[in-house]
């Protein structure tokens, strides 16, 4: 999640602890820890045996290859799977545009079930029929957890655990999918670790994965998330370079 549409995302705010409920879930574990003791910098989705979606900007300049846990709650020793980082080639740094990037793994991911993919257009036609605005989302993510703001800034806390929430939505464009907290209903949001996460269209048993998480507009995480729509003719042109689509 991008704050702003600028800053790298983060975690899942007014959520709760996942474990087992998503394990096609991972994290993009750093090659050395970080200054808070926390290995996760980023969050994607196992979408075929062998390969994992992630954001285009969460890798490096130069980036080649990336390592993902499926672990709930990742510590230093745990499996992890490294694979050929690939991002889309139509993303440029400065620009939310095509933010997708896959993992390849060179041997299948075993006992986990990866995440199904939207058919063309499946968001727009419940736009179409009037469902779309009463429908509500599940975020996964590895990100910062309810951010709390002291002395003017804002401090993130960072545990590498898979976490969840609910969301609503709120707005439907070409390339976006918008979805705001309804503090009505305890939602919570996508923070800074949870960048190329999943948002699945339903519950939190639903394995629909509809869109990834790419930016939030505040800095606290507490207001509306833009996520990248992976039901585009654009999108899928990527993907379906790596996977069979519906």
């Amino acid at each position: 999640m991008i704050a702003g549409i600028a800053s790298p995302a983060s975690a899942i705010t007014h959520g709760s602890v996942d474990q087992s409920d998503h394990p096609e879930v991972g994290a993009l574990i750093g090659d050395k820890v970080q200054s808070d003791g926390t290995w996760a910098y980023c969050t994607g989705t196992l979408i075929s045996p062998t390969v994992f979606l992630t954001a285009a900007h969460c890798g490096g300049e130069g980036q080649k290859t990336a390592r993902v846990s499926f672990a709930s709650h990742y510590k230093d020793g745990d499996k992890v799977y490294t694979g050929r980082y690939i991002p889309d080639s139509r993303h440029m740094d400065k620009s939310d545009s095509y933010d997708m990037a896959v993992v390849v793994f060179s041997a299948p991911v075993p006992g986990i079930k990866p995440a199904r993919l939207p058919s063309l257009g499946l968001l727009d036609r419940f736009k179409d029929d009037g469902t779309l605005k009463t429908m509500r989302f599940t975020p996964v993510g590895y990100g910062s957890l309810d951010p709390v703001k002291r002395a003017h800034k804002w401090r993130f806390h960072y545990t590498d655990t898979r976490s969840r929430t609910s969301i609503s939505f709120k707005r439907l464009t070409g390339r976006w999918l918008e979805l705001s907290p309804n503090s009505s209903r305890g939602e919570g949001g996508t923070c800074y670790g949870d960048s190329g996460g999943p948002n699945y269209l339903g519950g939190s048993d639903s394995d629909l994965l509809v869109a990834t998480t790419i930016s939030g507009v505040d800095d606290g995480c507490k207001s509306t998330n833009v996520n990248y729509r992976l039901d585009t003719a654009s999108a899928r042109q990527f993907l379906g370079w790596f996977v069979t689509l519906p």
